[in-house]
């Protein structure tokens, strides 16, 4: 390879999203293969970039609106010229393809998505949806590779957008860590609370449904109920929201908040039992990175992700989502059941970085194994 070859790729920012995350683990894989990574971002901000490896590049477009970041997008095209460009989350996703068309930008152009669209913007009003089937119809043909990261979010697309299924290619995220290990000497984060301890991570918005986590857990007989753990973080108003649901429930002393944790595996090798409660999923990282530790699973079966990604149920409970009374079914049930650690640790496996890595190159530079790219 004469020239090492650069993937640019477009975020919002680098908050502490599964999507966010994915990335920065792609980025890391790349590097290790010779490939170059840029991280355009339309407002360099969040938790991950003191994450990113040594090597990466980040450009601040600098956009506080995303319509903003069209112009700064086009002059860094013209001026950077990477050799592709992979640009995640609509509706950057829409305007990629756009500003690559008008930069006269000659590199290959993927967007990738992460959620089931029609769902999460289900409730913008008609105008919204408008807008997003329009711009899906219009500029999703011009990009080189459309991704989506399960068989779910690929079937959204497809009727979102009226291309045939056909053109949407399915790349799961790269959500097994492989730090499915802590030394003896790493401290409990739990600390002296009492088992069962029971463990969601994920961002505190209302898509994750911590407040029905929370309503699933109070239902739990008292001997059984031990501890909640809630690992992310929100606003000010989404965290006070949950701390008095905590006390209005009568959970004082039995939840646990420690916001933002940049490396949750210590959380993971304490607990007894994992627990997604969202409304809709695009995949559900979190789901593998609990199975990695053998962790058994409980989770609402939602739009795309978790059923995928427990082999329809085989390798975990799935329950009805918005329904706490279910919920608290199948973490009562999941909790005096057998488990099968080495099967949930060899499903796990299969989401490894690498593998994951090396499928977006062959869709993002289809040319990178060979000397030509």
């Amino acid at each position: 390879m004469t020239h090492a070859p650069t993937v640019a790729v477009l975020l919002p920012d680098l908050r502490s999203g599964g999507g966010e995350r994915l990335h920065v683990t792609l980025a890391t894989e790349w590097l290790r293969r010779g490939v170059g990574v840029e991280f355009v971002l339309r407002q360099a901000r969040g938790e991950l970039l003191p994450l990113l490896p040594a090597g990466v590049t980040v450009v601040d477009l600098g956009a506080r609106r995303v319509r903003d970041a069209l112009s700064p997008l086009v002059a860094y095209l013209k001026h950077a010229r990477p050799q592709a460009l992979l640009a995640a989350m609509w509706p950057l996703t829409v305007l990629a393809p756009l500003a690559a068309r008008m930069a006269g930008f000659r590199g290959r152009v993927v967007v990738s998505e992460h959620s089931p669209l029609s769902i999460a913007y289900g409730r913008r009003g008609r105008l919204h949806r408008l807008a997003l089937r329009g711009s899906q119809r219009l500029l999703y043909p011009l990009a080189d590779a459309r991704v989506a990261v399960s068989a779910g979010v690929a079937d959204d697309l497809a009727r979102l957008s009226g291309l045939p299924r056909t053109r949407f290619q399915v790349i799961h995220n790269p959500a097994a860590t492989g730090r499915a290990t802590c030394s003896a000497d790493t401290q409990d984060p739990f600390g002296d609370s009492p088992r069962p301890r029971v463990l969601t991570v994920g961002r505190m918005k209302s898509v994750k449904r911590h407040d029905l986590l929370l309503d699933a857990f109070a239902l739990l007989p008292a001997e059984r109920r031990g501890t909640l753990c809630i690992v992310g973080d929100g606003d000010g108003e989404e965290r006070a929201q949950l701390k008095a649901r905590v006390e209005r429930l009568g959970l004082g002393g039995q939840v646990l908040l420690p916001g933002f944790v940049a490396d949750p595996s210590p959380y993971y090798a304490a607990a007894d039992l994992f627990v997604l409660s969202s409304d809709y999923e695009g995949f559900g990282n979190v789901l593998v990175e609990a199975m990695e530790f053998g962790l058994p699973v409980v989770s609402t079966d939602c739009v795309a992700g978790p059923r995928e990604v427990l082999d329809n149920g085989r390798l975990g409970t799935l329950v009805v989502p918005g329904d706490a009374q279910a919920l608290a079914c199948g973490m009562k049930a999941a909790m005096g059941a057998p488990v099968d650690r080495a099967a949930l640790r060899a499903r796990a496996s299969e989401f490894g970085a690498g593998v994951i890595a090396e499928r977006y190159l062959d869709s993002i530079l289809p040319g990178w194994r060979r000397d030509d790219v």
